[in-house]
C-alpha cells in the first residue's frame, strides 16, 4: 500500500489572494504528487510560507495543515471539446481588453495580477475575444524561472496558467468567485521562451457554479494542455 508524506511550503511568490496560494498552482502541486492525471478539489485557502503536509496514498493525495484539509486530488480523466486556436494577433488584441486592467480583485495574483512584474508573475491578461461568446484569450511566453533542469516548464506552472483565464471567461456572470475544482491534461511539454496562446471559455452555468474550459496552444495552433474548472460565486450579503 502506497503512503508517502512530506512537508512542502508555498512560497509567497505563488499567491493568488494576498495570503494564500494560487489555486491552479496548488492543484498542480497535488497532481504532481499523485503522479497521474488528477482532479483536484480545494477545500480551504492554503497559507503561504507555512510548512504543509502533502500526503499520498492509494486513494489520492491530500494537502493538510495539521487536521485541516486544504486540498485533495484523485485520479481522473476527462474529455473536453477544445475550440480552434485563436491566432496570436487576435490574442494580442483580446488581451488589450482584459477587464482586470479596469478593476481587479486580486492584483497581486501570480497568474493574472496586474501588479506583478516580468520574471515574477505570469502576467496572463486574458481579455474577451471576437470569435466566441464568453471566451477570453491572451499571449504568454513562459520565462526561464519556471523551468526544471531539463529546460521544460514545470507542470505546476502550466496548471497555474490554465487557471485564471477560465474565471475571466465567466466573470460577468460569476462576479467574485473562487476556484472549487480543477482538472488539467498536459499533452506535450513546453519550453521557456516559447510563445503560447492561452484561451478560456464558459462551458455552462448552474446557479452559483460556473464551469469553464481553458487551453494552451503552441505556435502551430496545436493544443498542448487543457483544463476544466468549477468556479463558485461567493454569496454577497444583502445590504
Amino acid at each position: 500500500m502506497q503512503h508517502k508524506e512530506q512537508l512542502i511550503t508555498i512560497n509567497s511568490r505563488f499567491c493568488g489572494p494576498p495570503n494564500s496560494g494560487n489555486g491552479g498552482y496548488v492543484c498542480g502541486l497535488l497532481a504532481n504528487a499523485l503522479g497521474a492525471p488528477a482532479q483536484v478539489t480545494l477545500h480551504a485557502p492554503p497559507p503561504l510560507d507555512t510548512p504543509l503536509q502533502l500526503i499520498v496514498n492509494d486513494d489520492g493525495a491530500q494537502l493538510r495543515l495539521g487536521e485541516q484539509l486544504l486540498g485533495s486530488a484523485k485520479p481522473y480523466s476527462f474529455e473536453l471539446g477544445v475550440p480552434d486556436a485563436i491566432t496570436p494577433a487576435n490574442a494580442a488584441q483580446a488581451q488589450e481588453r482584459f477587464k482586470g486592467f479596469e478593476q481587479h480583485n486580486l492584483p497581486c495574483c501570480f497568474v493574472c495580477g496586474t501588479n506583478r512584474e516580468p520574471l515574477d508573475g505570469l502576467r496572463i491578461f486574458a481579455g474577451p475575444t471576437e470569435q466566441m461568446e464568453e471566451q477570453v484569450a491572451a499571449l504568454w511566453t513562459p520565462d526561464e524561472t519556471l523551468t526544471g533542469e531539463d529546460g521544460l516548464v514545470a507542470s505546476e506552472y502550466l496548471w497555474a496558467a490554465l487557471d485564471c483565464p477560465g474565471y475571466f471567461a465567466v466573470r460577468d456572470q460569476a462576479g467574485v468567485a473562487l476556484l472549487g475544482r480543477f482538472a488539467a491534461h498536459i499533452e506535450q511539454p513546453v519550453r521557456a521562451g516559447e510563445q503560447l496562446v492561452v484561451a478560456g471559455w464558459a462551458l455552462r452555468h448552474e446557479g452559483r457554479k460556473h464551469f469553464t474550459g481553458t487551453a494552451l496552444y503552441n505556435q502551430q495552433g496545436q493544443a498542448v494542455a487543457w483544463a476544466e474548472a468549477t468556479w463558485i460565486s461567493l454569496q454577497v450579503a444583502a445590504a
